[in-house]
């Protein structure tokens, strides 16, 4: 003779739900977004760059350099002047020297000090050196 037993809703069953697998893959999804996103540093300052019909795309890892109507030059949001830019560039370079520098001159910008640029980013070992414009 079979014996049939019935459940009721005194029995000590348990009605949580476990979290714990949820967590767990919020945390991967996050540390995912984290590792693949692509940071861009900027120059910290706004500049009003000339227009060119010439313009074109470069790749997004490069040295950003940006040339104040006033003169300064700003990289990552200080100011290190026309004489620390090779120190800056040279120091930027020693992970990949082909990594190209972008002068983002201001459009008042005096000519003369974007040359100094220059010439300082060619001096600590940039193979590429650009102008930023806008289309």
């Amino acid at each position: 003779m079979r014996r049939f037993r019935h459940f009721t809703g005194n029995e000590n069953a348990s009605s949580e739900i476990n979290i714990s697998p949820l967590i767990d893959v919020v945390f991967i999804l996050l540390i995912f977004f984290i590792v693949t996103t692509v940071f861009i540093e900027e120059t910290g300052v706004d500049v009003n760059k000339p227009r060119a019909a010439s313009a074109e795309s470069l790749e997004k890892q490069a040295i950003l350099l940006a040339v104040t109507a006033s003169g300064q030059v700003y990289q990552g949001g200080r100011s290190i002047g026309v004489d620390g830019v090779r120190s800056v560039v040279a120091a930027m370079l020693e992970n990949d020297g082909a990594t190209p520098v972008i002068i983002q001159g201001d459009a008042a910008a005096n000519h003369g000090t974007i040359v100094k640029v220059i010439d300082a980013a060619k001096l600590a070992g940039a193979q590429s050196v650009n102008l930023a414009t806008s289309q």
